[in-house]
């Protein structure tokens, strides 16, 4: 945790905040931080800045902070993303956010296990914690927006044309015979499949919608690789 991120809830008043739950364990256990001691810290969807520990226990921590730093840029990316297992699916989450991706999308694809739409990890819940864990990795204070999308087909066809509108469409895919750009400045949609790749027929209905195919080498990578490796590609700033 480079940062602790607090929610608006946890504001007491100008200026002062109060932590509990696994924030305050990490306070605790981890950082073993003392009263006097000043972190760092942010506000939800805000600034981020400093704070001053002021009072400490086994429930709660009162902190006095001097938050004014804006958060960092995000990226200029809409990540379509076929729904990893969901064991993998909490890194991969939390790899993209501590990169600056703001607008995540997860969709179906035919090599998508059924049972994986069932996982306790899809809640909004489990996506707020794996977000926020991503942000407190990167400084970053900014939640991101993440949807879920169960049907392929209605999703390629009738809401990814205006989602993915004024963007550069690019779909990562392992036989294709263009590398994938570097440096980009201009605003991409990327989609990327699960970890046997999108089928011809999903690549085609991408094609449909103007996306452009293009691969990252030779080697078939994991999600989890996969996501990091293209962002950091297209965007080496950040």
């Amino acid at each position: 945790m480079n940062l602790l991120l607090l929610k608006q809830d946890d504001l007491t008043s100008t200026g002062h905040a109060i932590v509990r739950g696994r924030q305050l364990s990490h306070l605790n256990t981890t950082l073993k931080v003392s009263v006097g001691d000043t972190l760092t810290v942010g506000i939800e969807n805000d600034a981020y800045g400093s704070a001053e520990v002021i009072a400490l226990s086994a429930e709660k921590a009162e902190l006095k902070l001097d938050c004014n730093t804006p958060p960092p840029n995000p990226l200029p990316l809409k990540l379509v993303l076929a729904l990893p297992r969901p064991k993998m699916l909490r890194r991969v989450i939390q790899h993209a956010v501590a990169m600056g991706a703001k607008d995540i999308a997860l969709i179906n694809a035919w090599k998508v296990e059924k049972s994986y739409w069932q996982s306790p990890w899809l809640s909004e819940e489990s996506l707020y914690e794996n977000a926020v864990l991503g942000l407190e990795q990167a400084k970053d204070t900014v939640l991101p927006r993440i949807t879920l999308h169960k049907l392929f087909k209605p999703f390629v066809e009738d809401q990814l044309p205006e989602y993915a509108q004024n963007t550069r469409k690019l779909v990562a895919h392992p036989v294709s015979a263009s590398i994938c750009p570097v440096n980009e400045t201009k605003p991409i949609t990327l989609a990327i499949g699960p970890e046997g790749g999108f089928t011809t027929y999903e690549v085609e209905k991408f094609e449909e919608q103007g996306f452009e195919n293009v691969h990252i080498g030779p080697r078939i990578l994991r999600v989890e690789t996969a996501v990091p490796t293209l962002i950091s590609r297209l965007f080496p700033g950040g």
